[in-house]
């Protein structure tokens, strides 16, 4: 028998290899070691056996075989587990990374491969001056997004290098302190506004010469030019099964990138995750504003979310604002950040902010006295299986958040027709302002599905109050809730903007604008009309933009995806458990929808605020979930790895506690407990 002080004490041979540039060095270097030697010293042996003279700081031990870093240097080789048979790689934590950015341009810049992806990110929109960094995440771009691109040209390459922007020697990377993710009430506005040029001090968060206009420039300011044969190169999803594929590609953010096997100079895509855009400010949030445009802006242009023909023409006029404006961008004065202009500015920005149940936490009076209520006539539609769509007019009663209706005003005293109890329902606008009609669809959870209930009104104004008051009572809320004003002020410019057929005035002559329609507007839209009929549209749907600044259209652009029923909803494909067929599940900010696969229907509808509690049985990878009143579910995922969907769920959660009144750093460790996961 051998003591185990004899046994601890044999030396063993130990093959590491060392990631360095001098090829007149070994690169594989055999250490004698035992097992009680720690890293720390393992990497002292090292470092004086290379006997090279160099910064090694940065450097630490990679596990090739259990894809792991040895970040623990106090750790003996035992306690970690390290045996002869080990391959240990000594290489740098902090590797260039290319990201494309939600504008498609790509930047290049030193990340940390061995920081979990939540703090790598963190780290990145440090560089790229975005704040709320937990906002973004980092995508892989799946087999499936890329075959069309494959098929259409086996040859084509990554961007060109003048293509790309590099940071690596922005501050963060070079170690020195950067602007902070969060900021306070008396920071120095480093943003125009209204135009969104950033100030000269904020040349200062770039790396020093021509390079840092350029880059607040790719980054903060739009540049429109895309033709016809780029969104032909580019995924375009065509059904559900398509757009579940845009989201297979998530990062664990719980791991780091060496870990999910990205390698240096591979390319990811920053993009935003999760659609709660938190204190939006142009003062600071420039490049953070722009890059929401972008990726709201390319979604619509390569139809990853629908929209009506009428809201395609506005999206298309707000991009044209920057095309119409670009020459008096170069003429704005200093005068043009007046008063006036950044309250309009941040007027917009009050109707933007999307918070989840229980983030907006008002103190105002009304909010705990008289609930007020709505009462009009209005037309109920109910679809018939085998006739046409019944239409009749009711008293309609809308209290708290359910509506009652009854044969009419007299009989309001009575009992209803029927009560419809909206909370966790789904509305979707059904409006076409040309034609007035003004409709909203309802679907209300039912033991066996949604019940399909259409809702007619009048005009614009009355549209605005109930669509309101239906969106706040899907959410729990009622018209007593202080957002419910600045609800339907957004939906009153909303379809303002859509009014543009009644704004006749004389649009500028197709002939005399340099405008290249197809720019402006899907593939679908570009085959359905001639460039002249294109041009003279978005040119009519202008005339009601055109006086907002750049950074205000914008922010409309923002405000008008915001309103799409579709807005802020991933897709991924599930099997429910005791189910036969295959479902689509949508995730979105405060909810979980799931969606008949075969025709886009929703069948039912769980809310985030009734949950109580989600699980994962990572052995059969099956999330279960528990809601009020005993209802629970269960499914599998099939498009992606279920980790995904248990950190969408755990991150909209985490984002629902922010809040404006303090500005403290992001509690990592809670987002980690809820997304991490015990796998």
């Amino acid at each position: 028998m051998v003591s185990s002080t004899e046994y601890g004490s044999h030396t063993w041979d130990l093959l590491l290899t060392v990631d360095h540039q001098h090829e007149d060095v070994e690169k594989e270097i055999p250490l004698q070691v035992t097992g009680d030697l720690h890293v720390g010293g393992l990497m002292l042996k090292l470092v004086e056996k290379i006997k090279i003279a160099q910064d090694w700081s940065d450097y630490a031990f990679w596990w090739e075989q259990k894809k792991c870093w040895l970040l623990k240097t106090h750790w003996t080789l035992d306690k970690c587990g390290v045996q002869a048979d080990a391959k240990l790689i000594f290489t740098t934590q902090h590797k260039m990374l290319r990201l494309r950015l939600p504008n498609m341009k790509t930047v290049r810049l030193k990340v940390s491969f061995s920081s979990m992806v939540f703090r790598a990110v963190s780290d990145i929109c440090k560089m790229l001056n975005i704040r709320r960094p937990e906002e973004l995440s980092l995508l892989k771009q799946s087999e499936g997004t890329l075959k069309k691109k494959k098929k259409k040209d086996k040859n084509s390459k990554e961007p060109a290098t003048e293509d790309i922007l590099n940071l690596c020697n922005s501050p963060v990377s070079s170690g020195l302190p950067a602007n902070p993710g969060l900021y306070s009430k008396t920071m120095t506005p480093i943003y125009d506004p209204v135009s969104g040029s950033p100030a000269s001090s904020t040349m200062t968060w770039f790396s020093d010469g021509s390079t840092a206009e350029q880059s607040c420039s790719i980054l903060a300011l739009s540049h429109p030019t895309c033709s016809p044969e780029m969104l032909a190169e580019m995924y375009q999803p065509r059904t559900l099964a398509d757009k579940a594929k845009l989201n297979a590609g998530w990062l664990d953010s719980s791991r780091s990138l060496m870990e999910q096997d990205v390698q240096e100079e591979d390319q990811l895509l920053l993009r935003f995750k999760y659609y709660t855009f938190f204190d939006l400010n142009p003062k600071y949030d420039a490049v953070r504003i722009n890059q929401i445009y972008e990726q709201a802006r390319w979604a619509i242009l390569l139809e990853e979310i629908d929209c009506t023909e009428e809201e395609m023409l506005i999206f298309a006029a707000l991009q044209a604002q920057y095309h119409v404006s670009k020459l008096s961008l170069s003429s704005e004065t200093q005068d043009s950040t007046c008063e006036s202009e950044v309250d309009e500015v941040e007027a917009a920005l009050s109707n933007l902010e999307v918070t989840l149940e229980g983030g907006n936490k008002s103190n105002f009076l009304e909010d705990i006295t008289d609930i007020p209520k709505l009462a009009d006539n209005l037309k109920l539609v109910r679809p018939k299986k085998l006739a046409l769509k019944a239409i009749k007019t009711y008293w309609f009663v809308f209290r708290d958040t359910s509506i009652s209706y009854f044969k009419n005003k007299e009989s309001a005293q009575g009992e209803p027709i029927e009560k419809l109890n909206l909370k966790g329902c789904e509305v979707v606008p059904d409006v076409n302002v040309a034609a007035k009609k003004f409709g909203i669809k309802l679907l209300i959870p039912v033991a066996d599905g949604m019940n399909e209930v259409y809702l007619r009104c009048d005009n614009e104004d009355q549209y605005a109050r109930w669509m309101a008051a239906c969106v706040l009572a899907s959410k729990g809320r009622t018209m007593a809730d202080s957002s419910y004003q600045p609800e339907v002020q957004k939906i009153l410019s909303f379809l303002q903007m859509k009014n543009w057929t009644m704004c006749s005035q004389a649009a500028s002559e197709p002939e005399n604008v340099d405008m290249k329609p197809e720019c402006f507007v899907s593939p679908r839209y570009t085959k359905k009309f001639k460039a002249k009929q294109l041009t003279a549209r978005i040119l009519e749907a202008h005339q009601n933009v055109s006086q907002m600044s750049l950074v205000e259209a914008k922010l409309r652009f923002i405000q008008a995806w915001q309103s799409l029923p579709e807005f802020g909803l991933s897709y991924y494909i599930v099997r429910f458990k005791g189910s036969k067929k295959d479902d689509v599940l949508g995730v979105s900010y405060n909810r979980l929808i799931r969606i008949d696969m075969a025709t886009g229907d929703p069948i039912t509808t769980w809310r985030f605020s009734n949950m109580k509690q989600w699980n994962v049985n990572w052995e059969i990878r099956q999330v279960a979930i528990e809601f009020d009143q005993n209802v629970s579910i269960a499914f599998t995922c099939l498009s992606a790895d279920c980790k995904i969907i248990h950190e969408y769920i755990g991150g909209y959660i985490f984002l629902s506690t922010r809040s404006k009144d303090h500005n403290e750093t992001l509690d990592e460790e809670l987002f980690h407990k809820l997304t991490g996961g015990q796998e």
